[in-house]
């Protein structure tokens, strides 16, 4: 059957563009030596045509595990199916060259065809993506997009042993958002990137690598990372990038996690943005009020009726965009109100710091300036305008760029805890977490005892919309608008 299985993925390969049939007896033999195959053929049942590349390759990977060509471990599988792929797909340079050829007729087409690439190539991993559960919920701030993230596969005990004993220090490449992960084979701990492939678009003079997230959240969520390895800066500078991306990508949105611990993202050591082709929730948030910038006449600037504090300025004049978003980051670096628990240092440690999102609508460059501040303190030790302890139970990691947006990445253990809530909401004996027993409570108490397994479904996708919306609103560090008009006012 491996020969078999062998022959439909080349065959797949070459349908979807990834080698043409000239390759195919190269991309055998290369393949054949990964598998520790001598060449026989052995005939069998024929396979469906409905089979896709993943599935093929997860044939292959097991044919590799029951023939003891590697070991029935985690990490091992990946370096093989990344390794079988990487025979299949172009090598850098040809990547690169035809993105270019695209990009010269129509930007939608070049990044087309690097996100298809990227998928056929299963460095997306589109199979795994698939088990997430996705759906909106209205709110007073629009439709919320929720994800339960179910497409982190489980490590096996033998690959946390091996992770746990694995006391060597390799220090190549520095983090997972280096430029030196294209085309690398991985170790122990550290994913599996031979089927690997970025694009060099440069931003400002500089090399950034735009590539697409292996676990995508949104449609073509890509990331642009800087080719120096060095940490997180939001500046002037950072804005001006952010703008020039959006000039070679005008359909595409472009955002940075903000520079703190506790309101930045998960990587705050590597220089990146994250971008894409979706409308989120934010994008569409009314405009609360609008005000003038006295020294920037060019420019219009409006407060969003959005769960977090954001400025979102709207211009024609790039210059001037840049100079009233860096008047109002440095503004804001130095504000401190504390009647609304606003502290600008603690000492020397600054506390505040802006999530910047952009984006071209109609010709009109738009940045979003979402405020935000890491201050901890006794009652909220996680962060004062983080996740509060009351919300923990559905979310309590950092809220990153794209919970900013809208878009929630709630952990794969609720997908059980809510069944459970819905069969309580149901009349049934639904065993509830102690952590949402208050919660589940309250929404009995709201919508009483429900006898219809659909709108049980739906309440629970409701209230876990209007959840989300508090996280969020607890991330805010403007709670209404007479302390966001009085940081207003410094401007």
């Amino acid at each position: 059957m491996a020969y078999q299985h062998l022959e439909k993925l080349i065959r797949k390969a070459t349908e979807v563009g990834l080698i043409k049939e000239a390759d195919q007896i190269y991309a055998r033999n290369q393949i054949m030596y990964l598998l520790n195959l001598k060449g026989e053929t052995a005939a069998g049942p024929s396979l469906h045509d409905d089979d896709n590349i993943p599935d093929i390759l997860d044939q292959l990977v097991a044919y590799a595990v029951r023939n003891h060509v590697i070991d029935d471990v985690f990490d091992e599988k990946e370096i093989l199916a990344a390794n079988i792929m990487n025979c299949l797909v172009a090598r850098p340079s040809t990547v690169n060259a035809i993105f270019q050829e695209k990009y010269a007729q129509n930007p939608v087409r070049a990044t087309d065809y690097f996100y298809q690439l990227s998928k056929n190539s299963n460095y997306i991993q589109m199979k795994r993506i698939n088990k997430n559960i996705h759906f909106t919920a209205a709110t007073e701030y629009g439709e919320l997009d929720i994800t339960i993230n179910l497409s982190k596969p489980e490590k096996d005990p033998e690959q946390i042993r091996r992770e746990r004993e694995n006391k060597q220090q390799v220090d190549y490449p520095k983090c997972v958002l280096c430029v030196e992960n294209e085309g690398y084979v991985g170790r122990t701990g550290y994913p599996a990137r031979a089927n690997h492939r970025v694009i060099n678009v440069p931003l400002l003079g500089e090399n950034w690598y735009l590539q697409y997230s292996p676990y995508v959240y949104y449609n073509e969520h890509s990331i642009v990372l800087a080719e120096e390895h060095r940490d997180m800066k939001i500046n002037k500078k950072t804005f001006a990038q952010l703008l020039a991306f959006i000039d070679k990508f005008p359909h595409y949105f472009i955002g940075s996690n903000a520079d703190l611990p506790i309101v930045g993202g998960s990587i705050l050591t590597h220089d990146h943005f994250q971008g894409g082709r979706y409308r989120f929730a934010m994008t569409d948030a009314k405009e609360a009020f609008s005000f003038s910038l006295t020294d920037f006449s060019g420019v219009s600037a409006h407060v969003l009726h959005w769960p977090l504090s954001v400025i979102r300025l709207k211009s024609t004049e790039k210059e001037q965009l840049l100079d009233a978003a860096d008047h109002i980051l440095q503004t804001w670096k130095d504000y401190s109100d504390e009647s609304a628990a606003i502290k600008a240092f603690s000492g020397t440690t600054p506390h505040n710091t802006i999530t910047p999102i952009a984006r071209m609508r109609n010709g009109v460059y738009e940045l979003d300036l979402v405020l935000r501040n890491n201050r901890t303190s006794d009652e909220h030790p996680s962060g004062i305008f983080h996740p509060h302890a009351d919300v923990h139970h559905i979310k309590k990691e950092n809220i990153g760029l794209i919970e900013v947006m809208g878009l929630a990445v709630l952990p794969a253990r609720l997908k059980d805890e809510l069944t459970e809530i819905k069969s309580f909401l149901l009349g049934e004996s639904g065993n509830v977490a102690d952590y949402h027993e208050e919660w589940a409570q309250t929404i009995k108490q709201k919508h009483g005892t429900l006898t219809d397994t659909a709108k049980a479904e739906n309440v629970l996708q409701k209230e876990l919309g209007i959840k989300f919306s508090k996280v969020l609103e607890d991330a805010g560090v403007f709670k209404d608008e007479s302390t966001f008009k009085r940081f207003i006012n410094t401007l």
